[in-house]
């Protein structure tokens, strides 16, 4: 094929023509910062963009508007959750995690552990990625502030059961934060039915624009400021609001539908069934409706994840590897380590995600080209022979 074919959706995805039409005047015509009634035609024009937004966001997860507050994506999100509750705290100290969250939760945690005096507790999962509920309970008592958990791993796909967790969160008197950059538009999320206190989302995971995401704050919970400064966004994300940014991250909610989650999932499972063929390799994360729809995890042993990667990179196939090398830290991905599995399966592990402008001929070609690739690799190693 002479077009790549681009399987790293779960990194970002390819913004959508229509969300670019829609960002296009608050660049070249309406460049102006929100105002009140009271300002110049520039902001109003801004103002009214803005709000418009906020109400296509807030809409979508049974949220109100002046609960959605816009932040640069969820890594900021993420933090403003943890660390601004953490911060505006005056009692109680603990925190509780999952072991497979996102950095952006599991560092802010951490940190607040070194610098604040919290205690934390970091959930198991299982060898598909679950959680143990009755563990949950078992952590959660009266000095927990916060529990953070992600809807859908970034990894391996996996889909927790929010609603239960909600339930038990609430049941126990502790503060509840989602991480949903992974799920957004892809499950059904309603904060109120789920008992969610605070909840993360991104734009460019759903062909948004980059540099534009949300934070979700129950009416009634108190987060300090991350930022010092103005009164932008209720006074908790001070400084110039993104404006086309905000425009394309409701353009790109508007346009999100059921029928390409069904076929985001028809092509992830004849991906995994296909790259399951090669011998020696294992999916990492569950089948069916646990799975995230647009998701395939595959370890296969004897080689390591960077090659793999490099060598489909050489093909056109865009992926990529929970392998140590390819990593900053030089560590291998944390969330293969705590489905129970070895340094070598985590070296060895490919992450395909797919979107909506994947096609079928795409994937056939991925599966042809994958266990080539895999075999000619096994065919030069000591270990793979």
């Amino acid at each position: 094929m002479k077009k790549p074919i681009y399987l790293d959706n779960a990194t970002t995805t390819r913004t959508e023509p229509e969300v670019i039409k829609a960002m296009e005047p608050y660049f070249l015509d309406y460049y102006g910062l929100p105002t009140t009634e009271y300002g110049h035609s520039f902001g109003l024009k801004a103002k009214e963009a803005l709000e418009e937004a906020r109400e296509t966001i807030a809409r979508s997860v049974g949220a109100e508007p002046q609960e959605v507050v816009f932040t640069s994506g969820a890594t900021e999100s993420n933090n403003l959750a943890i660390k601004g509750l953490a911060l505006a705290s005056k009692g109680k100290k603990h925190l509780i995690t999952s072991k497979i969250e996102h950095s952006s939760v599991l560092n802010v945690v951490k940190s607040l552990e070194k610098t604040q005096s919290f205690k934390a507790g970091y959930l198991n999962v299982d060898e598909e990625g679950f959680l143990d509920l009755e563990q949950l309970k078992n952590e959660i008592s009266k000095e927990t502030l916060l529990v953070s958990i992600q809807h859908a791993n970034q990894e391996i796909g996996t889909i927790q059961d929010i609603k239960e967790i909600g339930e038990i969160c609430k049941e126990k008197g502790a503060l509840f934060h989602v991480d949903a950059a992974q799920s957004f538009t892809k499950l059904p999320i309603n904060v109120k039915e789920m008992k969610i206190d605070l909840l993360s989302i991104s734009s460019h995971k759903i062909h948004g624009p980059k540099g534009i995401g949300a934070l979700y704050v129950k009416e009634g919970v108190s987060l300090k400021p991350l930022l010092e400064g103005a009164y932008q966004e209720f006074g908790l994300r001070s400084g110039a609001e993104n404006i086309p940014g905000a425009v394309g991250f409701g353009k790109a909610v508007e346009l999100a539908d059921e029928k390409q989650i069904a076929h985001m999932e028809k092509l992830r499972d004849r991906l995994i069934d296909g790259l399951l063929e090669t011998p020696n390799s294992r999916l990492n994360g569950p089948r069916g409706k646990g799975r995230l729809c647009n998701n395939a995890n595959i370890t296969f042993k004897y080689v390591e994840g960077e090659s793999v990667l490099l060598h489909l990179d050489m093909r056109g196939i865009i992926v990529t590897t929970g392998s140590a090398c390819f990593s900053r830290t030089l560590e291998p991905s944390h969330v293969i380590l705590a489905l129970g599995l070895k340094h070598e399966d985590a070296h060895g592990s490919v992450r395909f995600s797919l979107s909506k402008f994947n096609t079928m001929e795409e994937i056939e070609y991925t599966i042809e080209n994958v266990k080539d690739v895999v075999g000619q690799l096994r065919g030069i190693s000591p270990v793979g022979r």
